[in-house]
């Protein structure tokens, strides 16, 4: 089977989804893989590593790059089409959306080529920009073969919005480039990672943290992503125990991040599913997450972390827990079991390629 991977994001998890898929893609006999990558990405000389065909598209780079590549898309889709037809390519998968994929797809299937999506969220987040997201949605699914979702919450808002879509169900991997990590030092009892917005509840974090200082005040919380904190969470900065780091995290230092951690805490009001929850259980960082969206299937009580309502009260007594170092670490044991399945990407390449084919 030929398949023209297609990923023009520069950072973050979907970089890192983009080439641990690729990298198990382009191991498999059965497969021939092109990929079609940006040439501003993070991770593009790992991508040139892999040895396969490769399409450096040069994208953009901040809001003034992006206005001056936008008069080039017509060339850029026109090239992404000839790479298409010259691989021979009998499906294209795109790993991620992109502000130009709804431009782009629709031409593919005109070609006559399969496009297969992998749709993380179906709908934008509360507080995160939404403009023309409908459309943009409408016009990948509309030019779809299948989709891949990673969550039954995202499956069901696709069906919904495409009913006769056939859908791959693929769970969220670890996004692991160079492997689990050696266990590290902890820096914290918890921590919470990822960008700072509303959605993921650090307002809810706020009030539980000052519940479970009064009954564990050695307690320590690390808060590290991108954004502003005082917009979200007013006042969690000044709690006792919380150190807040307000910056973007490189690939090559999140898995040490991660597993430099007694715990991840996830308090999200929302979720498609998180991609930083696979990372902990595979460095066996146990996990507490609030009970919604994909969190919940990607979590079982007990099998990895605890699940709880998403309020404060709940969230303190499940952080009350975890202190507890016997309950860690049995929870611990239980995250690496489930982590290392979803550490293994030659089998997610398996299933993935097995339903790509049932497609013909």
């Amino acid at each position: 089977m030929k398949i023209l991977l297609w990923y023009w994001g520069r950072r973050g998890g979907g970089a890192q989804h983009a080439f641990c898929l690729a990298r198990a893609l382009a191991a498999r006999p059965d497969v021939a893989l092109a990929l079609s990558v940006s040439a501003q990405g993070e991770l593009a000389g790992r991508f040139a590593g892999l040895g396969v065909p490769l399409r450096l598209v040069d994208t953009f780079d901040g809001a003034l790059g992006f206005a001056a590549a936008t008069l080039r898309l017509p060339g850029i889709v026109a090239d992404l089409r000839r790479q298409a037809a010259s691989f021979g390519a009998d499906v294209v998968v795109s790993v991620m959306s992109h502000v130009w994929t709804p431009l782009a797809a629709p031409a593919l299937a005109r070609d006559g080529v399969r496009f297969v999506p992998i749709i993380h969220d179906a709908r934008p987040h509360p507080g995160d920009p939404a403009l023309f997201w409908r459309w943009r949605m409408r016009r990948e699914l509309g030019a779809a073969r299948a989709a891949v979702v990673l969550s039954e919450a995202v499956a069901g808002l696709v069906a919904a919005e495409a009913p006769a879509l056939p859908l791959i169900r693929l769970p969220l991997g670890a996004h692991l480039p160079d492997g689990v990590p050696k266990p590290a030092k902890a820096t914290a009892d918890f921590l919470f990672f990822g960008r700072l917005r509303a959605y993921k509840g650090l307002d809810l974090l706020r009030d539980a943290w000052a519940l479970l200082r009064t009954t564990h005040p050695e307690a320590r919380l690390r808060v590290v992503g991108e954004g502003d904190p005082e917009a979200v969470a007013p006042g969690l900065a000044a709690l006792p125990g919380v150190t807040i780091e307000a910056r973007w995290v490189a690939e090559a230092e999140m898995p040490m991040l991660i597993a430099g951690a007694r715990a991840l805490v996830l308090p999200y009001r929302e979720a498609s599913q998180s991609g930083v929850l696979p990372i902990a259980l595979a460095c066996g960082v146990p996990v507490v997450a609030t009970r919604v969206g994909g969190l919940s299937e990607q979590l079982a009580e007990g099998e990895g972390g605890l699940l709880v309502p998403p309020e404060p009260a709940p969230l303190a007594a499940a952080m009350a827990r975890m202190m507890d170092p016997a309950t860690r670490a049995a929870l611990a044991v239980s995250a690496r079991r489930a982590g290392a399945a979803l550490s293994d990407w030659d089998a997610q390449a398996a299933a993935l390629v097995a339903a790509l084919r049932g497609l013909a």
